[in-house]
């Protein structure tokens, strides 16, 4: 596994100030625990009926799908069953 490409220094700025707003470390952690937000990412899907059409996993906090796709993708599910 290799690092994402952010974009650059800025974008791991970006990265480093979400995955502080996304899991603040608890006063009473102690060093080498792992904050309980880091642990959880999200994800986007399009589903039609029992079938999964479309799946995105973020792989780090902050990270998401490209929108205009995702309504895409669901626009045309929703016009294959009009």
């Amino acid at each position: 596994m290799k690092a994402p490409d952010l974009g650059g220094f800025g974008g791991w700025m970006k990265y480093m100030g979400n995955v502080s707003k996304l899991s603040p470390i608890p006063k009473d952690m102690k060093f080498g625990e792992i904050p309980e937000g880091v642990l959880r990412l999200g994800g986007t899907f399009v589903v039609k009926g029992d079938d999964v059409v479309y799946q995105w996993s973020d792989k780090i906090p902050g990270d998401h799908p490209d929108i205009p796709s995702v309504i895409r993708i669901a626009k045309e599910e929703v016009g294959a069953t009009a």
